[in-house]
């Protein structure tokens, strides 16, 4: 069965194209506030989904990410089996090399799932 055009535009997608990242031409300091409600992911042990709301916090410095390249990036998880962690951590770790923000908090809040509930937040303050 052919890909519907949707599934293709996600399986495909390159995060480090420069196309998804665009000039800050705003030099103050401001903070970007984005919530990202449908995350899902595989579990890499029993292949269960797991579903989290990703908030991403950042003050940008030279580029900010176009947003509909962070919403498929997102969605690009759905077809991955990786952990809670893994996954909180590279969303972080994609984004602070991409965009080298002046900081970047993402917190990754999963529903609960066997009665666990999980909340991984990084912060560059922190680090």
């Amino acid at each position: 069965m052919e890909m519907k055009y949707g599934e293709r535009e996600i399986r495909e997608f390159d995060i480090n194209k420069d196309e998804n990242f665009w000039p800050n031409t705003n030099k103050k300091n401001y903070i970007i506030d984005i919530e990202l409600p449908e995350f899902m992911a595989m579990c890499p042990r029993s292949g269960y989904p797991d579903f989290a709301t990703i908030k991403i916090q950042y003050t940008p410095d030279e580029k900010v990410i176009e947003l509909k390249a962070l919403k498929i990036y997102i969605n690009t998880f759905m077809y991955r089996e990786v952990s809670h962690e893994n996954s909180a951590n590279e969303i972080f770790d994609t984004l602070y090399e991409k965009l080298s923000p002046r900081w970047l908090k993402v917190v990754a809040d999963f529903k609960p799932r066997g009665n666990v509930h999980t909340v991984i937040e990084i912060d560059s303050a922190k680090m």
